[in-house]
């Protein structure tokens, strides 16, 4: 019978998403990729429970990982039940739904219907009562603003979420959802978004609207899929898969300038005894308004790996100009 490590909580930085109840660790587990169908469900018990001996106890899900649908919630929900089940009360769970679940028009998107036959899908895989946090995983133009906040404001009515959250929106699409929400009283309190030292997209207008209005950012692709790697600073491989957050800076006319930062950061990082993914991950969380950084590692050596970025995370005022200098090159 598994038992969690007693000393799991004393090596892992938490912080608070803003001024709510919600606290995070500073790097949380995604299962976006190698958790579902793909991968033994073995692999995906043995790096869930050494993430949470590790302190890590944020797990973040969505309906469409897998890559079969569902899958990746499935294998969550095995090792829920077999292993995690009596720390319940210590985890943060969040799922989302937005992206292709099944055929026809409720398929996907965010209407009522398909944000309803969601939740129960997916509260259904993962053994779950409630999420700690779930999300509108992409805004749907077809759809009013309304009938999404007004649905995801019914699931914490419900007591299927604690938090509401939205992903992939941008500053003005946020900025909307935050006057519906708060004319709603529902505790929205963060938003996922594409961010990493490559991909700085956020830092323009929507980082700051979200420390104005007190919500929280959580980042996903925190080492853009692999390239802020040490591997990838010597040579970006020729079939490297990009997420299409980050497919621009592999374009034929940008991959010689994407692999020269690469080396120029690593050479930072080498200054500071880090790895590129360390100082990648330290650099995110410099900024408070960050709550949490998500990774998907399937090996247990490159969760070690990324979590050793929090016994550094200070900067000097210099080595900010040169990553500044190096990103805007």
């Amino acid at each position: 019978m598994y038992q969690a490590n007693e000393h799991r909580y004393e090596k892992m930085s938490y912080r608070r998403v803003a001024n709510t109840g919600l606290v995070l660790p500073a790097v949380s587990l995604g299962l976006w990729r190698g958790f579902g169908d793909e991968r033994p469900l073995s692999n995906t018990r043995k790096v869930l429970l050494d993430a949470f001996d590790s302190g890590i106890n944020h797990f973040d899900l969505a309906n469409n990982y897998g890559p079969k649908p569902g899958s990746a919630e499935s294998s969550f929900g095995a090792v829920f039940q077999s292993d995690l089940k009596p720390y319940r009360d210590e985890m943060i769970v969040s799922s989302k739904a937005g992206f292709d679940m099944w055929q026809g028009p409720y398929g996907s998107m965010s209407s009522k219907k398909h944000l309803v036959a969601s939740m129960d899908q997916s509260l259904k895989r993962t053994g779950l009562d409630y999420f700690d946090i779930f999300y509108t995983h992409r805004p749907d133009e077809q759809t009013s603003f309304e009938e999404t906040a007004d649905t995801l404001d019914l699931f914490v009515k419900q007591g299927k979420a604690l938090y509401i959250g939205i992903s992939n929106y941008s500053k003005e699409q946020t900025e909307k959802m935050i006057r519906l929400f708060k004319e709603r009283h529902t505790p929205f309190v963060i938003h996922q978004v594409s961010y990493n030292m490559l991909n700085r997209e956020a830092e323009e207008g929507l980082l700051d609207v979200l420390q104005e209005n007190k919500l929280g950012a959580i980042a996903y692709g925190p080492l853009a899929e692999g390239l802020l790697t040490d591997r990838s600073s010597q040579e970006i491989p020729a079939d490297f898969p990009a997420h299409r957050t980050n497919s621009s800076l592999l374009a034929p006319e940008k991959i010689a300038s994407t692999q020269q930062k690469l080396r120029s950061l690593k050479k930072i990082a080498d200054a500071r005894e880090q790895t590129l993914s360390q100082l990648a991950l330290a650099w995110l969380l410099k900024d408070p308004t960050v709550a949490s950084v998500v990774i998907g590692s399937t090996n247990i050596d490159h969760v070690h790996d990324n979590l050793a970025a929090l016994q550094h995370l200070e900067f000097s005022q210099s080595e900010l100009n040169e990553i500044k200098t190096i990103l805007h090159s």
